[in-house]
Parts: structure tokens; sequence; C-alpha cells
């Protein structure tokens, strides 16, 4: 029992008053030190990545639908101008022959909009007239497809008025 009074009669030990941290902080704070500064860096980021960005994805735009063209060697390279009206004629269905893939039917295409035989006349001069009278037909055609399908078409465009039609093909990459 005696360590008990001895203990009980002890005062606790005093706790050192800490310093609230935004006193000390209010000390720090000079006043008229305003930074008007712009800082561009965040900004100058930004833009770059924006760039890489559209680097990367402007290639894979493309105008019409999407078609496997034939490979050719020498190929004349004309730049897109966004002027020309694209007719895309796309194999539809078919099976593997004996030698090469046979399509069963095809499907034509003005810019995105899908064409028949009857319309397709119609839509060319359409488009024809949108932006400058003078635009350039450009067809973009299967390489799967049999060429009479793809005759067909150029002689639809030619029976609409068209004096001109190119045709699209790829470029052979030398490696």
């Amino acid at each position: 029992m005696s360590t008990l009074s001895t203990q009980e009669g002890t005062t606790p030990p005093k706790r050192r008053k800490k310093k609230k941290i935004h006193e000390r902080r209010h000390l720090k704070v000079k006043s008229g030190s305003i930074r008007s500064d712009i800082n561009v860096t965040p900004l100058v980021d930004v833009v770059l990545v924006l760039l890489i960005i559209f680097m990367v994805v402007t290639p894979m735009i493309t105008r019409g639908m999407p078609v496997e063209q034939p490979i050719t060697t020498h190929h004349d390279k004309k730049s897109d101008s966004g002027e020309q009206v694209v007719v895309s004629v796309t194999c539809d269905g078919g099976k593997m022959g004996a030698i090469h893939w046979e399509c069963a039917g095809s499907r034509m295409f003005v810019g995105s909009e899908k064409a028949s035989e009857e319309n397709l006349g119609e839509l060319v001069v359409k488009e024809m007239r949108k932006g400058s009278g003078n635009r350039e037909i450009h067809i973009k055609a299967d390489k799967r497809l049999n060429y009479s399908a793809v005759r067909a078409v150029m002689q639809k465009i030619h029976e609409a008025g068209v004096p001109s039609v190119a045709l699209g093909s790829e470029e052979l990459k030398q490696e």
C-alpha cells in the first residue's frame, strides 16, 4: 500500500504548449509580394499533347468507305484536297474460290451515303454541285471485285454527265 500512496501524491508532468501552425505561418507572410506573372508551361504542355494527337489521328481519317484497293508499282500520287467526290465500291459477301476470293455482289457509296444502281447518277450529280462546280470523281474499288462491277459503276457515272473519273490504288511499298 505504500506504493499506491506515493503515486497518488505526485502531480502529473506538465505538457509543453504547442504553438498553432497557422500562428507560425502568419508570421512568415509578407505583405506586398503579389506575383502577376502567367505560367505558360502548362499551356505549352497541353498544346504539344494536342498537336501529337492530331498528328497521329489525321492519317487515319479516310474519306469514303474503307476499301482494300489494288496495289500498283507505278502510282500517280495526287494530294487529297477534299474537293474530290469519292465513290466507293465494296465487296458484299462471297467465298474463297480455287485461286482467289469471289465476291457475291457489290455495294456502292457516294461519300459515306449508300447508293443503288438507280440513284448512283443522281447522288454523283448532287455531290458535283456542292462546292466548286469543277469537282473530280475518285473511284475506290475493292481489289476482290470483278472488273465488270467497277465498269458498271463507271458507266453509270459517265451517263450522269461526268467527263473524267480517277481510279484509286495503293502504292507498293518497297522495303
